[in-house]
């Protein structure tokens, strides 16, 4: 019998996204469960949960795989920066469009614009920017590019999502003027805005001051949602986009607020 073929290394994290996708839907599984569930050894279940467990996506303990809360899956970086990487990829493409050279941009934490980085970085000495983020991640992915000057806005450093919030930040950005803000939202329904933590909502309002202009950036895994603190609608963002995936009943409640609403195919980009 011919040897079977290894896994390439993309084809590995799929199966450990999914794995993680599981046990995020059902609490907690016994490893030799997965192990049947994928149809994989008991041995390579203990890597991937291994790995997943090494970068705190989830918990190994006694024999089980066992998930986050829900609210720390929903908000917190690790989880956020590899899901509907197509769909973010898509939309940081269209968006780059808003950005003229020579302009000061806002950009806020959230991991739909990390994408976004490696565009700016690749303009190279052209671009001019100067961008301002409270975004720890951001700023590392866009630190040494060509052209692009970052400030990375200092106060209370929130390690699930790798970058700072409070008085510190906001009270930064009462200071100065931005020619556009780009930022995502953590849920929309019927046209508003909402995040389940308010210092994050603090912090996106004071963005919204300190602009000129604003998108947002939304994929439709966000749409149709609702978390605890609002902070308006989409009529204070000129343009909106979103995916093609988004529910139309949202679209329509966009375009009624009078934002702009573009929507892309995700892997346009």
């Amino acid at each position: 019998m011919p040897a079977k073929a290894r896994l390439s290394q993309a084809a590995v994290e799929q199966r450990r996204q999914d794995v993680l996708r599981y046990v995020a839907d059902r609490g907690a599984l016994r490893i030799d469960a997965l192990a049947d569930r994928f149809g994989v050894s008991l041995m390579t279940m203990h890597r991937d949960l291994d790995d997943l467990a090494g970068r705190r996506l989830l918990r190994k303990e006694r024999g089980r795989a066992v998930a986050f809360p829900a609210l720390t899956m929903e908000t917190a970086t690790r989880f956020r920066e590899s899901a509907g990487l197509a769909a973010k990829t898509a939309l940081c493409a269209a968006v780059a469009g808003l950005i003229t050279p020579g302009s000061t941009l806002l950009m806020d934490d959230s991991t739909t614009l990390y994408p976004l980085a490696g565009m700016l970085a690749w303009r190279g000495r052209d671009a001019r920017l100067t961008v301002v983020t409270n975004s720890v991640g951001l700023a590392q992915r866009l630190g040494g590019a060509p052209g692009v000057d970052v400030t990375l806005l200092g106060g209370r450093y929130q390690s699930e999502f790798n970058s700072c919030t409070g008085p510190d930040v906001t009270r930064g950005l009462a200071r100065r003027h931005a020619d556009l803000v780009l930022m995502s939202a953590t849920a929309v329904l019927d046209g508003h805005l909402f995040h389940p933590l308010r210092e994050y909502a603090e912090v996106k309002e004071a963005m919204l001051a300190a602009a000129d202009r604003a998108a947002l950036v939304v994929d439709s895994s966000k749409l149709g949602r609702r978390a605890t603190y609002a902070y308006g609608t989409a009529a204070r963002y000129g343009t909106v986009v979103t995916d093609s995936a988004a529910p139309a009943a949202e679209l329509a409640a966009l375009r009624a607020t009078g934002a702009a609403v573009r929507v892309v195919e995700p892997g346009a980009g």
